[in-house]
């Protein structure tokens, strides 16, 4: 029996390639970043190009550390970042223009005019999604009436449309040799172009868009066998699991029950609740969407509640401000004062997401005073993550009739003492971190390793799952509640900018 799964993890600062064992844990890992593209305010792109590099040099060094060959290898999973949106033509393999990264706004244009034409939530019945900037339809829709000869190669059948995750599966199993282009329902839930009940490409969201149903990929369920690699780099190797970043973790972490919940901190922060075979509509600005599918299997949901600005705040504060030399010193920043000094940091630097969806707000520092100093300019920052946090498992209880008994964590935050103790202070809930840090990867290979029969079933991989830190509320309730309405105030105060 192979070893090894290989999970691929495209992200949106670098991909990486991470070979796991049986029992979960990380062989090996290879990692490149690549270029954050800005070429106007609030635009943001990648070079598809450079990623697809970047994949088959990680893909390398994983298994050069690991010593390991294609027959070492049972599988590879695929997770992405979400909403990313790129289009290339199938003959010569090449994009028509960079990646639009989820974190663009240059299509605050359409949402207004879109949300003028039948309001916010016109979509959300079918979609689960109101309009945003976020998803990948609208992007989609810049491109084809932006880029020259676009529109045409699509209505033609020669421009191919996919998120971050069709790009690599296409040129993996072949690319213009006859790649297979398709997504799995998780990602295809984030374009706002599926229908989340019948899952598949609604007619009306295409017309809507006037997007040609001939750019997009096939439908698939996340976890079977989609094509075999054909390169050199793993020749043969079935390429097995396919989930958008925040699923792959929910999936890593395990959370196979209704009412279980995970959070990712990185750039962003992305609370994420298993709802089971019920798709839940959400009365509080939360977003429907796809939790999983396996082979064979009904499709799971889930509740979600997306936060633009967490880590990406720490990076800010650090190459914007200069206030820190690198990420990890704002803990010790933070630690310097005993609390916010009255500050509060609301970075609503593209608008606020769930559960407020307000794209005319920007980002506000409030409750300032001479007192305030950089230590609780720190804690602020790191605050902010947690109170977004809140704000979103709130959403989440009355929308899902379910209290939260504890909320599994996940990310590059995680390792932040302090932000942790304050998260499980202000939700007054227990929070847990797994051994096993990279839920990400490590959902994705589940995914891969259950379709190839590496895993047999769920039980196997809940055996994988064990805690390596638990941080218990200690914070009074009058001190919390406080706290909260200070936030709740600073948050009204970004509203109405542009």
């Amino acid at each position: 029996m192979s070893k090894y799964i290989a999970a691929i993890d495209q992200g949106t600062t670098s991909t990486r390639c991470i070979l796991f064992n049986h029992q979960g844990q990380i062989v090996s890992v290879g990692q490149k970043e690549h270029s954050q593209i800005y070429p106007n305010p609030g635009w943001v792109e990648h070079n598809p190009v450079e990623i697809w590099k970047n994949t088959l040099e990680v893909i390398a060094l994983a298994r050069i550390q690991a010593s390991a060959t294609s027959a070492d290898i049972a599988a590879i999973g695929i997770t992405n970042q979400r909403e990313t949106t790129v289009v290339w033509n199938k003959r010569t393999g090449r994009p028509y223009y960079n990646a639009l990264v989820w974190q663009d706004t240059r299509t605050s244009d359409l949402v207004t005019q879109f949300e003028k034409e039948g309001g916010l939530n016109r979509f959300r019945e079918k979609t689960g999604l109101p309009l945003s900037t976020y998803f990948s339809g609208l992007k989609l829709k810049w491109l084809l009436e932006n880029v020259t000869n676009l529109r045409e190669d699509a209505e033609k059948g020669e421009a191919l449309f996919g998120n971050m995750d069709t790009f690599l599966i296409w040129h993996l199993t072949g690319g213009v040799q006859g790649g297979i282009h398709v997504t799995d329902v998780s990602n295809a839930s984030r374009t706002q172009l599926m229908n989340l009940r019948s899952l598949q490409w609604d007619a009306d969201m295409l017309a809507a868009y006037d997007i040609p149903a001939q750019m997009l990929p096939e439908i698939r369920s996340s976890s079977e066998v989609y094509g075999h690699v054909t390169n050199e780099i793993l020749p043969g190797v079935p390429v097995a699991g396919d989930l958008g970043d925040q699923h792959a973790a929910l999936v890593g972490q395990t959370c196979f029950t209704p009412g279980m919940a995970k959070n990712t901190y990185g750039t962003g922060c992305f609370l994420v609740m298993n709802t089971g075979g019920e798709l839940k509509t959400s009365e509080n600005g939360l977003l429907s969407t796809i939790a999983y599918q396996f082979a064979g299997q009904p499709v799971q949901y889930a509740l979600e509640g997306s936060v633009a600005v967490t880590g990406a705040l720490v990076q800010w504060v650090r190459d914007n401000l200069g206030l820190i030399d690198k990420s990890s010193d704002i803990e010790t920043l933070a630690r310097t004062v005993q609390d916010n000094g009255g500050a509060y940091f609301v970075p609503a630097f593209s608008g606020l997401y769930a559960p407020y969806w307000r794209n005319d707000a920007r980002g506000v520092i409030a409750g300032l005073t001479r007192y305030v100093n950089k230590g609780h300019i720190a804690r602020a920052v790191l605050e902010a993550t947690a109170y977004q946090t809140l704000d979103v498992v709130r959403a989440m209880e009355q929308d899902s009739g379910i209290t939260l008994a504890s909320l599994r964590v996940d990310g590059g935050m995680v390792q932040n003492q302090l932000l942790m103790q304050f998260q499980a202070d202000i939700l007054n809930t227990q929070v847990v971190a797994p051994t096993i840090a990279e839920t990400t990867a490590l959902g994705a290979a589940y995914a891969a390793g259950l379709a190839v029969g590496y895993w047999q079933n769920i039980d196997e991989l809940k055996q994988n799952w064990s805690v390596a830190h638990t941080w218990n509320p200690q914070m009074e309730e009058p001190q919390r509640t406080n706290l909260h309405k200070g936030w709740q105030k600073a948050v009204t105060k970004s509203y109405d900018w542009v």
